[in-house]
């Protein structure tokens, strides 16, 4: 089952791995401690939500941007 649609997807894929990249140091200093554990979540949940078409808010939620469900 999915909830997430093409186009959310590949936004919620690039905006993850910028975020993954940034606090990889790709993009600049990662800031340190707690604040990169916080951006490293932030990056990781929309990239895994974009890879897998689903995402756990939209579906308690009842929302979907798919195409065929709108």
């Amino acid at each position: 089952m999915t909830n997430v649609g093409v186009i959310d997807a590949a936004l919620r894929l690039v905006v993850g791995l910028a975020l993954l990249g940034w606090v990889g140091g790709y993009y600049g200093a990662p800031p340190h401690g707690l604040s990169s554990w916080a951006v490293t979540v932030l990056g990781v949940y929309p990239a895994a939500t974009g890879l897998l078409r689903f995402c756990p808010v939209l579906a308690v939620t009842g929302i979907s941007t798919c195409a065929e469900d709108v």
